[in-house]
């Protein structure tokens, strides 16, 4: 292959059309690009070559342009349709598709439409532009307000086309345009925000040998969670232990102290001095966060929940201190009292939240942790002629693999020679072993039954299937479910929210309150600052998510984002692509009949001898017929084939017509009963072929694209559901409902063209149904992206995989129908988190300002309400946790 100059096409060389200049040759696609080469070969030969980066700038008028790389451009038919497709889009001004760079050159108004909806369209077209994805680790995230705040700085950098924040495994996925935004800049942006921040390898997890393990590879995000948890553990023994003392002197009347002891005496003015001096390490070490979290939220202009505690302990211990050192600034001594005690007390428990938080979302992703703990470590690779054991991580392509029984495969490959059965369950979710023999396909991480063999590594690294899921998986669990965007937004008013709650809240205790009035009105103040949990709200949704996209990953299922889970447990429609989704997609012999005292194997044998040489579909499922058979079969001889009739040849000297009834009546064959015989199969949805030996009618072979054996159960499951089943297929409309009858289908779609099937989900939209599309093949791509939600059948294509919300390993219906149950679950999760978080809130806040006091003399204590706050998140944290026993109904 070469490159056309003029126009940037492949070439096949040699090409006709060329012209030799300098001593170097040009080859070019048609007599037109040559012509123009000719006539200016300057112009085109000083075209420097450009790298895969986009350009972007933007005018103060809002108007912006940008180059964005587009891989897939292979002709100038492309150019149309990615053009049409952006087109589609409001705010365009300009978009010119250039073959020769490879690059859309796009002018838009930003108010109207953002770049990642270009890109989408481009994706939608077929197509993928030039982004790249980086995933970072962030450390010092402990509520949502961090979210919005770090989402926020960061989609405002030039070239972030969007940025995920995750609170529970605390990571940012940032889409990014290489060449206007590099990764230094990125982690800048957060770091100004004040989060630190370390990587995690694109959206890989990277790994660290650890000397205290042997060796071992570890997780760096699970270094960085553990020593996170060490730290607040160490802090919160700290402040504990201090607490200790400071809440045994801080009630003298309750523990019944000596009078020396009691309030008033110098004694305890004493130990009052001590105990503010000892609240300062706790103040500003084991609660240093609280204070540097503050601070850069002050610095951004935004509040979080570092703001309300550090505001509350602070107010807290001005009061305490003015009280221990200057007592008579006081109008009454009863107004002269300490609340240390609330500081120690207060910082022990919320970081004894924090830790407890931490640990508790480790086991929320365990999914990644099990699909992680899959890879083999070493490998038997066949070099030179010698048999060497190797790291999995030194294994190249067309490496030849020896797998042993009972070893795990190490990469993917194709097998060589030998044959075994290999246990995929670990990536289908299927138990039974599958069979595999030479030129069958085998995946990495699976294990090897029975059988010894050799395969070629055809993917290795971050490219085996594997890798892939594990890469799906950490991306789907760190994206957002529209749910998530809107508590995200509530949560960027919440703390600033409570802070107004807290001063209204002193205010009215202060005014209206009883005597001492000022007391009371610290007290509620800090209660409220305290109690308050913008955590448990923040991690409500993204646990419970990470838990269902990783139980849905341990199913076979890979679920691509939260939008999808959540759009999934709404639908009502779900459109079945015939072949390869409810059949299997390929034909196979169905039916032998004779006629004339012909016997099944003369007539399988002779049909199958004319079809040996021909590629078509159902001549192969004929000749695999008679194989099965264990059938001999013979050469043809005089070979013709009839076009829209059939073939005419001859075997063993007696000539044989195999085609349809055209066919036969051009050679006036009479088929008696065959013709209404043929009939019947063709409405059960079959293929029937007829065959004459000698001019005689000798029977009837017909083929068919089975069923699969799940499809009639997996339909019966989504009815149950409350789902509306279309099926959809170019077939003509007497198979397709043939089909549909034995699958229990009510509603179908026959005779669709490819480029039909996203019009016709187009219109079942528009009779307000969502609907879900579910296919395998090329030309179910752009119905996959047009539908609310695409379900790629995993043994399909590339290209409809890629275009799919959701994919199914194991290529089976039941994968949709657990899917769709698993997103009921997971949603029905979310929202007992929700519920719970704005219950809390909602019921915490009032009380601890006092509402119930009037009323049942009810007033909430600073450590109670530290207490609470403390444990509301662990408690979301654990509820979303049980999704880890979800189980199929199927």
């Amino acid at each position: 292959m070469t490159k056309d100059p003029v126009c940037g096409m492949n070439v096949v060389s040699p090409s006709q059309f060329f012209v030799e200049k300098d001593g170097e040759k040009y080859e070019f696609c048609s007599d037109s690009c040559k012509t123009k080469f000719i006539e200016e070969p300057e112009k085109y030969l000083a075209q420097p070559e450009e790298e895969q980066t986009a350009t972007y700038s933007i005018n103060s008028k809002g108007k912006e342009k940008i180059d964005i790389p587009i891989v897939g451009i292979h002709c100038s038919s492309c150019i149309p349709t990615i053009e049409s497709e952006i087109k589609k889009l409001p705010g365009i001004n300009f978009t010119s598709v250039n073959i020769a760079t490879e690059k859309a050159h796009i002018e838009f108004n930003n108010s109207e439409v953002k770049a990642v909806d270009i890109i989408s369209a481009i994706k939608k077209a077929g197509y993928q532009a030039g982004q790249a994805t980086l995933k970072l680790g962030i450390v010092g995230m402990h509520d949502a307000s961090s979210i919005s705040q770090i989402e926020g700085g960061l989609q405002k950098t030039s070239g972030v086309l969007n940025a995920s924040v995750d609170l529970v495994s605390g990571t940012a996925i940032v889409k990014y345009i290489p060449g206007v935004v590099d990764l230094n800049k990125i982690k800048n942006e957060i770091r100004k925000l004040g989060y630190d921040t370390f990587d995690t390898s694109g959206v890989k997890t990277d790994k660290l040998k650890d000397s205290k393990t042997g060796g071992e590879e570890v997780d760096e995000n699970q270094v960085a969670r553990e020593k996170e948890y060490k730290t607040l553990m160490q802090k919160f023994i700290f402040a504990a232990v201090l607490a200790l003392p400071v809440v045994f002197f801080s009630y003298p009347t309750v523990w019944n102290l000596p009078a020396q002891f009691q309030r008033g005496t110098e004694t305890l003015q004493l130990i009052w001095i001590a105990m503010s001096i000892l609240s300062l390490p706790v103040m500003f070490w084991s609660g240093s966060q609280f204070y540097t979290g503050a601070w850069a939220a002050i610095r951004n202009r935004s509040a979080n929940m570092n703001t309300l505690v550090s505001t509350g302990i602070t107010a807290a211990w001005l009061y305490s201190a003015v009280a221990t050192y200057f007592p008579s600034v006081f109008p009454s001594a009863e107004l002269a009292d300490q609340f240390f005690d609330v500081i120690f007390v207060v910082v022990a428990l919320v970081i004894l939240g924090m830790a407890l938080e931490i640990r508790a979302k480790g086991k929320s992703s365990e999914a990644i942790k099990k699909l992680m703990g899959l890879q083999a470590k070493t490998a038997l690779v066949l070099r030179d002629g010698k048999e060497i054991d190797i790291p999995i991580e030194e294994v190249v392509l067309d490496d030849i693999v020896i797998v042993r029984p009972g070893e795990k495969i190490p990469v993917d490959g194709v097998i060589v020679d030998g044959s075994s059965s290999i246990d995929e369950s670990m990536i289908t979710g299927e138990s039974i072993p599958v069979e595999k023999d030479i030129d069958d396909e085998v995946i990495g991480s699976t294990i090897n039954k029975t059988g010894s063999f050799k395969f070629k590594a055809t993917k290795v690294g971050k490219d085996t299937t594997l890798s892939q899921i594990i890469q799906l998986v950490e991306q789907a669990q760190s994206s957002k479910a529209p749910i998530q965007k809107i508590v995200d937004k509530i949560s960027g008013f919440f703390a600033p929210g409570v802070i107004i709650i807290a001063l209204l809240t002193f205010v009215v205790w202060y005014v209206f309150g009883p005597a001492p009035s000022l007391v009371y009105a610290l007290i509620t103040f800090v209660t409220v600052l305290v109690i308050a949990c913008p955590c448990a709200l923040g991690i409500a949704t993204p646990i419970s998510l990470m838990v269902g996209v990783g139980k849905g990953a341990e199913n076979g299922i890979l679920i691509r984002s939260g939008d999808a889970l959540e759009t999934a447990q709404k639908l009502d429609t779900i459109v079945l692509d015939k072949t390869g989704t409810v059949t299997e997609g390929k034909p196979s012999l169905t039916d032998v009949i004779t006629a004339n005292n012909f016997t099944e194997d003369d007539v399988l044998l002779l049909s199958a001898s004319v079809e040996k040489s021909s590629e078509h579909p159902l001549a192969e499922a004929i000749v695999n017929g008679a194989k099965d058979k264990s059938l001999e079969l013979k050469d043809a001889h005089n070979f013709n084939a009839i076009p829209g009739h059939g073939v005419d040849a001859e075997i063993d000297g007696r000539n044989v017509l195999l085609g349809n009834i055209k066919m036969m009546k051009k050679y006036k064959i009479d088929l008696g009963l065959l013709e209404e015989k043929s009939t019947r199969l063709a409405d059960e949805g079959k293929t029937p072929m007829f065959v004459a030996i000698d001019k005689k009618a000798a029977g009837i072979i017909a083929v068919a694209d089975l069923v699969k054996e799940d499809s009639v159960e997996s339909i019966i499951q989504l009815k149950k559901l409350g789902l509306e089943v279309v099926m959809i297929t170019g077939d003509n409309v007497r198979t397709a409902k043939a089909i549909a009858k034995q699958v229990g289908v009510d509603r179908v779609m026959a005779e669709i063209l490819p480029q039909d099937k996203a019009l016709n989900v187009q219109k079942l939209q528009n009779e307000g149904k969502i609907v879900a599309m579910v296919g395998d093949g090329l030309n179910d791509a752009p119905a996959l992206a047009q539908a609310d939600i695409g379900l790629a059948i995993g043994t399909g294509t590339d290209v409809a995989i890629e275009a799919s919300d959701i994919t199914l390993i194991n290529g089976s219906l039941k994968g949709v129908v657990l899917a769709i149950q698993l997103s009921k679950a997971t949603m029905k999760n979310i929202k007992q988190n929700l519920f719970g978080a704005f219950f809390y809130n909602g019921l915490g806040i009032p009380i601890a300002a006092g509402l119930f006091y009037p009323f049942f003399g009810l007033l909430l204590s600073p450590l109670l309400a530290g207490a609470a706050m403390a444990f509301s998140s662990v408690t979301v944290v654990t509820n979303a946790n049980r999704l880890r026993k979800f189980k199929p109904k199927i």
